[in-house]
């Protein structure tokens, strides 16, 4: 089994799960994680890194459904031979329905509604009032 080092920041609004994902996948994009590579376990992965158990088995059930691993009864979890455009859609759609859920959610609790936080948004997505990192 291949050592995993995972660079994880707990401060971060991006939860460890998606983080755990991310890692994984720039690994095999970067030919660190090769097909038939195997991971540790979830408990084994939890317990290096210090997360919860369920944080690493919702990361690792992630990637299985996407199919960049294979998760197999008795034998392990083994990276698959996938291509990168395909698993890159799937987790940046959920990393975004995941960022959006909890903005909509902080926003709710300081009292918005809904039509306030979609028309405040469409308003901001027209007038180009947004930049990415890149045009910082």
């Amino acid at each position: 089994m291949k050592p995993v080092y995972l660079s994880l920041d707990f401060r971060s609004g991006t939860p460890i799960y998606l983080q755990i994902v991310e890692e994984i996948q720039h690994m095999v994009q970067e030919g660190e994680l090769i097909p038939g590579d195997q991971l540790p376990t979830v408990r084994q992965l939890a317990a290096e890194i210090r997360v919860n158990f369920n944080t690493v088995a919702r990361a690792y059930r992630m990637l299985d459904e996407s199919r960049l691993i294979s998760t197999q009864q008795g034998r392990g979890t083994y990276i698959l031979d996938r291509t990168g455009a395909e698993l890159d859609e799937k987790i940046k759609a959920a990393s975004l329905e995941d960022q959006l859920q909890r903005a909509l959610q902080n926003l709710t609790r300081q009292g918005f509604t809904q039509g306030e936080i979609i028309n405040e948004l469409k308003r901001i997505v027209n007038q180009g009032k947004f930049q990415t990192e890149n045009e910082e």
